[in-house]
């Protein structure tokens, strides 16, 4: 208890409340927020959805040594424009300042944290369009740059440069609505650890194939007729047909060490052969444990920084790996190729991610009677694609719209799935 006959009383001021700076509050409460709410152990990530589709929210997203803190003229809206631009995924609520501003509010892009406010003038932050230009700009890189750059203009955007190929990678550059300046690109470089690098779709009869899908998507292939193997040209995608085997999709995935990544398949329950020198790299082929052939490679020249997933009429666009137990599926492919699973929209369905992104091209894992790997191919129109389908002796459903556009379920002459995305 103070004593009230303390003479020191008389030399203390009197208690004054002070309003607290506004930056400093807004970025300590984000601190608390974040020591407070941050999970233990492993991040189950969400998905949002964008003009390309469901895009996840990385479980690596994390505060780096250098995390950039744009003032922007309208959070609420700064943060829709990330959203539908750039894939952008919210992290927690924002904080509204006292006076109807937002003092902070976060994103997670790709692997790394966005943090945003709205302007205060008093402090000196202030938006581009405010202070008469851009002062600096924000390098983004993105699998697909004219996807990317197209979502920026249909959210409000604008255009400061095209996207096109340079000796640095393919890019644009792309102005938000409060004047910050990002440079969307695709790094150069070959396959990361866990993307598509070649898939081969095995069918028991290579000729008859050849027939249906030059047809139905309109294939170039070459290839000797007395050999099995056959090459499909003129497309982005490395794309092969095998003949003499069961009906699937033979995925092959780059790893850094196809060695060691034989010995985590045997570990893992699956069988891997000895891994041998091709033209294309070092590869070995394997199967799961749950009986899906499979291989993995390193390019001569070792990982890249992630090859841009081709799109247009033929391309492979998805591709859905089925099996009859999904959860011995996730921890298989998590063990051999590194791959972290988030759940999709839909019930039972899982989406894995390589180091916090898609590998290229993205796929699924869902419940199947047997274990396959079903391609879904890109054309121009679904419509005209079913009635090929029909035509050539397959079975295909109604296109009916999907997150990814329109779409429909097909199987060819020789009973092996695969499906249509269209519009």
């Amino acid at each position: 208890m103070t004593d009230p006959t303390d003479p020191l009383l008389a030399l203390r001021a009197p208690l004054a409340p002070v309003d607290p700076d506004p930056g400093f509050a807004a970025a300590l409460r984000a601190r608390i927020e974040r020591a407070l709410l941050a999970p233990e152990g492993d991040v189950m990530t969400t998905t949002t959805e964008t003009a390309a589709g469901p895009v996840p929210a990385p479980a690596a997203a994390r505060l780096h040594a250098l995390t950039p803190y744009l003032a922007v003229t309208d959070s609420a809206r700064a943060v829709e424009f990330y959203v539908a631009a750039f894939g952008a995924v919210r992290r927690g609520e924002p904080i509204v300042m006292p006076d109807g501003r937002i003092g902070h509010a976060e994103v997670a892009i790709g692997d790394s944290v966005l943090m945003l406010a709205d302007e205060f003038p008093e402090l000196g932050l202030a938006a581009p369009v405010t202070r008469g230009g851009t002062s600096q700009s924000l390098m983004l890189e993105v699998p697909d740059p004219d996807a990317a750059v197209a979502a920026a203009l249909a959210a409000g955007g604008e255009l400061d440069r095209p996207v096109t190929d340079s000796p640095h990678g393919r890019g644009g550059v792309v102005i938000d609505p409060s004047g910050h300046r990002w440079m969307v690109s695709a790094a150069p470089g070959g396959p990361r650890s866990g993307d598509l690098g070649y898939a081969s779709l095995w069918t028991p009869d290579v000729a008859a194939a050849e027939r249906f899908y030059t047809a139905v998507l309109g294939w170039t292939v070459t290839g000797d007729p007395t050999e099995p193997g056959r090459q499909v040209t003129g497309l982005g995608s490395r794309l092969g047909l095998w003949g003499g085997e069961r009906p699937t999709l033979m995925p092959c995935w780059a790893v850094a060490d196809v060695a060691e990544a034989a010995t985590l398949v045997r570990a893992a329950g699956g069988t891997a052969e000895e891994p041998t020198d091709e033209p294309y790299g070092r590869s070995a082929r394997c199967t799961d444990d749950q009986g899906q052939p499979f291989a993995v490679f390193t390019p001569p020249d070792g990982l890249g920084g992630g090859a841009r997933a081709p799109h247009g009429p033929g391309e492979l666009g998805y591709y859905e790996l089925r099996s009859p137990d999904p959860t011995r599926s996730r921890a298989f492919y998590s063990t051999v190729l590194g791959w972290r699973f988030h759940p999709g929209t839909d019930p039972g369905y899982w989406h894995p991610l390589a180091d916090g992104r898609w590998p290229a091209p993205s796929c699924g894992l869902v419940r199947g009677d047997t274990a396959v790997v079903v391609p879904w191919f890109e054309v121009a129109d679904i419509r005209a694609a079913v009635a090929a389908v029909r035509a050539a002796g397959g079975t295909a459903t109604e296109p009916a719209p999907g997150r990814d556009g329109v779409l429909a379920e097909c199987v060819d002459d020789q009973g092996t799935a695969f499906g249509l995305m269209g519009a």
